[in-house]
């Protein structure tokens, strides 16, 4: 209502909600007339006004809303009122939440204050813990310090005792000593004296005992001289018992050389009938010494029946069938007493050779003979006699005998080209004199290596040549679960033994180890079944689990590898400058040559050897031989790779 009084003429007015706005303040350089003099408060007062106030209150009092525009300004008043109030509050709520955070303040300052308080608690705990550490660390070292000391002062005790008591041992000994000496001394002095005082008695015993024993040995020798003359005087003038006596002599000269004779025939004949030779390291034949001993194993061996030759040998389909058509004839040859055909088994080491050997052998009901090679060469000049020891001891099986030599090649070596002993030499040529023909008697299965070193005689011996390669995935896998039945399964539920098998899925199981171990030989796969064997027994509950055999696996494939790396490393040093012609075999120190691609064919390899190539059909022996060395020939104890030089053209086209 400002405009009663004349405020704010010619403003609008402020609606009512809003807050007023003061009038702007004067200009600070006075009125507009522009003195100098300060004017009062009352200096601009606009009387007007109080007259139009006094003039609206009256026509105010005449209005009919005066009532309404008073209650309104009354409700404003109290509006103005309430608003105020509001600010307080707030203005109260705004310093109870001052307090409030200034609690939360302080409280956080105390919490604080306590976390230091406890930090320097503990820090003061840890430093009298360590100081009390300390401290007894000191009186340990003290007390250590003080019983090395007490113990020096022992020992050094026990040694002045001992240096006295040695002292007074030595002093003891010494008194002793002189004791025993002036003892001696004495003794001596008195029996020389003595002797010297009986000096006389002594000699004329000496003197009387060497004439009595004079005249004794005089009348012996005259009487012994007369029974002698006598009895040779009557022996010779009596003629029938001079004749007797030479009779009898020449009688038992005549015994005791027959016997000695018979004796040494009969020692040769049973020991080439039942004696072992020494060449060999194992047999089927018994001898009465074993017979005596074990009669039982005898026994059944008599009566044992022939086995499946591949009972137990595990090889690929081809090579199966063909060793089973080896074995069929074999027997078939025994029971017609036919001609045994010697064969020839090559290959790498563990696949099967010596076993197969064994069940050939008890298959066609034959006994069996196993030498090594390498035991002939160490005999010398015996090598020629046991050589024959073993062909006469081998001719007299009833059963036949089938002779497996072992590592062949250490001493079937060439003679033309091999730098070998001149016993040696004769060794051999006495084996190639035994085997010159083929015999019902006995039947030779060679073993080796490394067939390229042959002699040329050897390799016309040979009727059957057999590959004995490293097995495939499908006979490893064979090969894996064999061994894993013998060496795992079978222990595991037999009970008897302290061996446990974990569940996995065995057969899973065999064949992810038959994929991981290409390349390996059967006997480096049992051996793999007797680590896992050594593995369940070397655990502490006895369980092999599969952790473990995964983990024996992976050595195997490790050690396979660097036995691998070894062979090439080898192979790569005793490589000539020159690359080997595309095609050409690589030699490696198992002995026989390997392709870059693929394994060679027996036939292709000892086709010229046997003379079957249609080639050198018409050749004459010596070109056949010429052809076959120049194919069969490999790396010589050096380990060079001889070429294969071209036959050359005979002098004459006859054939020997």
């Amino acid at each position: 209502m400002s405009w009663l009084f004349g405020l704010n003429k010619g403003q609008p007015e402020a609606p009512p909600g809003l807050p007023v706005q003061p009038p702007p303040p004067p200009p600070a350089g006075g009125s507009s007339g522009g003195g100098d003099k300060p004017k009062d408060k009352w200096s601009n007062f606009d009387p007007t006004g109080l007259e139009r106030a006094a003039q609206a209150a009256k026509e105010l009092d005449k209005s009919r809303h005066a009532k309404e525009a008073l209650d309104l300004a009354r409700m404003q008043e109290q509006t103005t009122q309430m608003e105020h109030q509001t600010k307080i509050k707030e203005y109260e709520a705004a310093v109870e939440q001052l307090k409030g955070d200034q609690i939360k303040i302080q409280a956080e300052e105390r919490r604080k204050t306590l976390n230091e308080e406890t930090k320097q608690h503990q820090a003061r705990a840890q430093y009298q813990d360590k100081l009390a550490r300390q401290r007894y660390e000191d009186q340990l070292r003290q007390q250590q310090a003080l019983n090395e000391e007490n113990l020096r002062r022992q020992e050094e005790s026990v040694q002045k005792q001992e240096a006295m008591r040695k002292a007074t041992i030595e002093h003891e000994m010494e008194l002793r000593h002189k004791n025993e000496m002036m003892r001696v001394e004495a003794e001596a002095k008195a029996r020389a004296k003595t002797e010297r005082e009986n000096a006389d008695i002594i000699r004329e015993q000496i003197r009387l005992k060497a004439a009595e024993h004079r005249q004794t040995v005089l009348e012996s020798i005259k009487t012994a001289g007369a029974v002698f003359g006598e009895g040779f005087r009557a022996f010779v003038s009596d003629w029938d018992k001079v004749t007797a006596t030479v009779a009898g002599l020449t009688l038992l000269a005549v015994g005791v050389y027959s016997a000695r004779n018979a004796t040494g025939v009969a020692g040769r004949y049973i020991e080439a009938r039942l004696g072992k030779p020494s060449l060999v390291r194992e047999t089927s034949r018994f001898t009465v010494a074993e017979a005596i001993k074990h009669p039982i194993k005898t026994a059944k061996r008599l009566k044992s029946k022939p086995q499946d030759a591949l009972e137990g040998v595990v090889l690929n389909p081809s090579l199966e069938e063909r060793v089973r058509d080896v074995a069929i004839a074999t027997r078939n040859t025994r029971q017609n007493n036919g001609l045994y055909r010697n064969i020839l088994m090559y290959g790498p080491p563990g696949t099967g050779k010596t076993l197969f050997a064994k069940k050939l052998a008890m298959h066609s009901g034959m006994d069996y003979a196993i030498m090594t090679g390498g035991d002939v060469a160490p005999m010398g000049r015996d090598g020629v006699t046991a050589m024959h020891k073993v062909f006469d001891w081998a001719a007299t099986s009833r059963r036949g005998l089938l002779l497996f030599v072992d590592e062949a090649d250490a001493f079937l070596r060439k003679r033309s080209t091999e730098k070998i002993s001149e016993d040696l030499r004769a060794t051999l040529n006495a084996f190639l004199y035994r085997t010159g023909e083929q015999s019902n008697k006995f039947m030779l299965v060679l073993a080796s290596n490394q067939p390229e070193q042959f002699d040329w005689a050897i390799n016309d011996r040979i009727d059957e040549i057999v590959n004995f390669a490293l097995p495939g995935l499908e006979e490893r896998e064979r090969l894996v679960r064999l061994y894993f039945d013998r060496y795992v399964l079978e222990p595991a539920t037999s009970g008897r033994q302290r061996m446990k098998l974990a569940q996995f899925d065995y057969g899973k199981k065999c064949s992810e180890i038959a994929e991981r171990t290409e390349g390996m030989s059967g006997r480096e796969i049992s051996k793999l079944g007797v680590a896992w064997q050594a593995a369940a027994y070397s655990s502490e509950d006895g369980v092999l689990t599969e952790a473990m055999i995964d983990a024996r696996v992976d050595d195997a494939v490790k050690q396979h590898r660097q036995k691998m790396d070894w062979l090439h490393g080898d192979d790569d040093a005793k490589t000539l400058t020159p690359p080997p012609v595309v095609g050409a075999s690589v030699g490696g120190k198992m002995g026989f040559n390997l392709p870059l691609t693929e394994t060679p064919k027996s036939q292709d390899v000892m086709e010229p050897a046997l003379g079957t190539s249609s080639a050198s059909a018409g050749l004459g022996c010596a070109e056949v031989e010429t052809t076959a060395q120049s194919l069969v020939t490999a790396a010589s104890s050096d380990g060079v790779q001889e070429e294969d030089k071209p036959p050359a053209s005979p002098k004459d086209g006859t054939p020997v």
